[in-house]
């Protein structure tokens, strides 16, 4: 029996984006996840070009994971995603994108350098493998940079019935909720308790909770108080929080990407 030859990984090369067509490549895996796959929609979208943009991209700094083998003239490069944006970008924008949903009064009272993690999302084909642990190795290097020491970000179920995500809103609340100095809550309140903790199967409950927010609860992440529902991007959100000081040591060293 012939055995199947393994994919060799990608020679994967991540910046932040360089130029315009760093920015377009972006914006069109953008679409691809966030409008085609999950259905979601926004003022800006471009759905002639199938460019997944809004008013924050212009102040943001764009962290890209690009497979050099792909087509840059097609805008097909680009495989990976984070959207960052510091307070003084932030500043300039206006607010911060989910300020629009949570009240971030905590965070910005808390006089500490804040990061905010946006439109992250990953090329279907590249998933499961590498790709996150490139991007967030860079984003690593850009918090060192910058100083940050709070990062935070709405992540995001797919659908909005918060009834059909009981188990895993509720499980969230009950073991992962921010501490008091860090409890951003939702401005449009959607309760996350929809269960009591004894009620919850706790693997099946994880079962439903997205490969990134697991991966953010793992580096030490906690959750703000109430979800929110957003029907534009058939989402509901959640936000999550991360003190850089709280990282233990095994934690800090899987963030800069080194072997605990």
């Amino acid at each position: 029996m012939t055995m199947p030859v393994p994919r060799p990984e990608p020679e994967f090369r991540v910046r932040l984006a360089a130029d315009a067509q760093d920015r377009l490549a972006a914006e069109r895996l953008r679409y691809a996840v966030f409008v085609e796959e999950l259905g979601g929609d926004g003022p800006l979208v471009d759905h002639a070009d199938r460019l997944e943009r809004d008013a924050f991209d212009a102040h943001a700094d764009h962290l890209v994971l690009v497979d050099p083998a792909r087509d840059a003239a097609a805008l097909d490069h680009v495989v990976g995603v984070y959207r960052l944006m510091r307070a003084d970008q932030a500043a300039a924008a206006g607010r911060f994108y989910g300020a629009a949903e949570y009240d971030l009064a905590p965070l910005q009272a808390s006089g500490r350098r804040l990061l905010e993690l946006g439109r992250s999302c990953v090329h279907p084909a590249y998933r499961g493998g590498t790709a996150m642990f490139h991007l967030w190795t860079a984003l690593a290097d850009y918090v060192a940079a910058h100083r940050i020491e709070i990062l935070f970000g709405v992540a995001s179920f797919h659908g909005t019935d918060p009834e059909a995500l009981a188990a895993p809103l509720s499980l969230l609340h009950h073991r992962h909720l921010a501490p008091p100095e860090l409890r951003v809550r939702a401005r449009v309140f959607q309760p996350m308790d929809l269960m009591p903790e004894a009620a919850i199967d706790r693997r099946r409950a994880m079962l439903q909770v997205p490969a990134l927010i697991k991966a953010y609860l793992r580096l030490g992440g906690v959750v703000g108080e109430g979800a929110f529902v957003d029907h534009a991007f058939n989402t509901t959100d959640v936000c999550l929080v991360m003190d850089t000081a709280r990282l233990n040591a095994r934690q800090a060293a899987l963030y800069r990407g080194a072997r605990a």
